[in-house]
């Protein structure tokens, strides 16, 4: 599998697609937001035989602190070692180096990322958050219709 990280050699409307359709935590992401979110961010596309079958993003300072988000494989490739290679080579990436915090949330590959060094929070109780799980589906209610 091939790693790419300049946003124009990826296919942005696949990972639309799969995050705003498919995903469990960016259901009903606006592309605007999508876009926008792409811009400041490091990201990684997989690509193996012309497609691309794979992407993760990073929100990050590129000095102290990382954000891993938006982690797939697409559902036809699973389990040929896609996310082990893409979570290989992206914190190998020069900019990723260093990092005091490197943080994720996830419900469903914990063991992936745990084989890479990542474990729970050693002080949960230190972290906040403003959640709003149905922000996106608010937005595009708020929509006007043309």
């Amino acid at each position: 599998m091939e790693i790419r990280t300049d946003l124009q050699q990826m296919d942005l409307d696949t990972v639309y697609r799969f995050l705003s359709e498919h995903s469990a935590w960016a259901k009903g992401l606006p592309r605007a937001v999508f876009d926008k979110s792409l811009r400041h961010s490091l990201c990684f596309a997989g690509w193996d035989q012309g497609q691309q079958v794979a992407f993760a993003r990073v929100i990050t300072d590129h000095a102290t602190f990382a954000y891993l988000v938006d982690v797939y494989v697409e559902e036809n490739v699973r389990g040929r070692g896609y996310s082990k290679l893409l979570m290989q080579q992206l914190l190998a990436h020069p900019e990723l180096q260093h990092l005091r915090r490197f943080v994720l949330v996830s419900s469903s590959a914990r063991g992936l990322y745990q084989q890479f060094g990542f474990s729970a929070l050693a002080k949960p109780e230190t972290y906040m958050e403003i959640l709003q799980p149905d922000l996106y589906l608010r937005m595009s209610k708020d929509k006007p219709a043309d």
